[in-house]
């Protein structure tokens, strides 16, 4: 079967999103066309046309993830999906292909998603780089150790005043944690504050809350409440869509105010910082019902700029073969530490590139690859060098499916 991937023209544009859709089950509205214009560069928007007719679709946003002492471009890969008609074809993996050449040609190292399938990505170099927290708390039990208590007050903006104010926060905190990505000033008023009906899954609209200390802001919440009554005994739920805060005081005054809020049985989050200091800030940890969840997937599309962008603890150097079946020219030999280069020398571990990725936010150290068979090592104490050198202060986290 011969299949083209190709960018779609401006007329054809709605048959793709449409056909893209329709691989999840849904149809797009007229309001997600012009947001998507807005925040997608027609040229990364990719279809697969059988005989001219699109039957499937695959996207990747141009971003500025956050890594261990830097920034890196990053394609945000999104909106894969093929119709029902033309699975099992090969189609998917046309398109990872296709992708990953272009992400190399424009000298963008490194591609992230979140899976709709998480068994899908690992067979494309694909790594889990940032697993996240899920987040169902009892509001009844919420209660703070050793509480100093509140300091500073918190207020609500409208979106307007919100675009004005939560951008900077925002910046403020992304550059010090791994994994989230810059949000231009379209993604804020395209995605993180718009708020049509059907994003609202039967809850009410955003809110959106700002902790200022001394007059000036430190946290911030966007929340939703999904009202519920159960024999006159308010039982809602409150669905916090990002909570942060620039230091520890802020974050905790933020949750301190989330968990106040009235007529609440549950707080929920579905995607929840697994560095937040909240969970060893309350007295009864068990009451957040947390859990584990795959998060952000990583891929090296340029082991060796990626790398190097990437800081390293100081004093040692290693030697790391990396195996790259989808692309061949990250397969090689990198010194990685206080010098980067590419060799031949003999190696201290071997392992694949999507191994690899789960190191390079820091999720996960090299021991933790060992024991689940995924790192070979070569020179006795490699594990421990390696993992040292990749050592992060706090796990990596990013608060946004795209």
């Amino acid at each position: 079967m011969a299949i083209e991937i190709r960018s779609p023209s401006q007329d054809e544009l709605l048959a793709a999103m449409r056909a893209g859709e329709a691989s999840f089950g849904d149809a797009p509205q007229e309001d997600d066309v012009e947001r998507h214009r807005k925040t997608m560069p027609e040229d990364r928007f990719l279809a697969a046309y059988d005989n001219g007719r699109p039957i499937g679709t695959a996207a990747a946003f141009p971003f500025e993830l956050t890594v261990p002492g830097g920034q890196v471009r990053a394609g945000g890969v999104t909106w894969v999906g093929v119709l029902p008609s033309h699975r099992r074809r090969g189609i998917l993996t046309q398109f990872m292909r296709y992708q990953f050449d272009d992400l190399h040609e424009r000298g963008e190292p490194i591609a992230i998603l979140f899976a709709s399938e998480s068994a899908i990505y690992g067979r494309f170099g694909y790594g889990i780089a940032a697993p996240s927290l899920a987040m169902g708390a009892e509001r009844a039990r919420f209660s703070l150790r050793d509480d100093p208590g509140a300091t500073g007050a918190v207020r609500f903006l409208d979106a307007d005043e919100a675009l004005e104010v939560l951008p900077g926060l925002y910046d403020r905190i992304r550059q010090e944690m791994p994994g989230m990505f810059a949000r231009t000033r379209e993604w804020w008023t395209e995605n993180k504050l718009a708020d049509p009906e059907r994003w609202r899954r039967g809850a009410g609209p955003k809110f959106f809350a700002v902790h200022e200390h001394d007059a000036r802001p430190e946290g911030y919440a966007i929340y939703r409440v999904k009202n519920e009554w159960q024999n006159g005994i308010p039982q809602s739920q409150l669905r916090v869509l990002e909570a942060f805060g620039t230091s520890a005081a802020a974050t905790r005054e933020v949750w301190r105010f989330l968990f106040g809020i009235d007529l609440v049985a549950r707080v929920e989050s579905h995607l929840f910082d697994p560095g937040s200091p909240l969970p060893l800030m309350v007295r009864d940890m068990r009451s957040l019902h947390l859990t584990v969840v795959d998060g952000l997937w990583l891929r090296l599309v340029d082991v060796e700029a990626a790398l190097r962008v990437r800081s390293y603890a100081p004093g040692d150097t290693i030697v790391i073969e990396v195996g790259d079946a989808l692309c061949p020219w990250n397969s090689g030999r990198y010194r990685v530490g206080e010098s980067f280069e590419r060799t031949d020398d003999a190696p201290d571990l071997e392992l694949d590139v999507a191994d690899l990725a789960s190191a390079y936010l820091g999720a996960f150290d090299f021991h933790a690859l060992a024991r689940a068979q995924r790192v070979t090592e070569r020179t006795a104490g490699a594990l421990a060098r390696a993992s040292a050198l990749f050592r992060t202060e706090r796990p990596p986290f990013c608060p946004e499916i795209f």
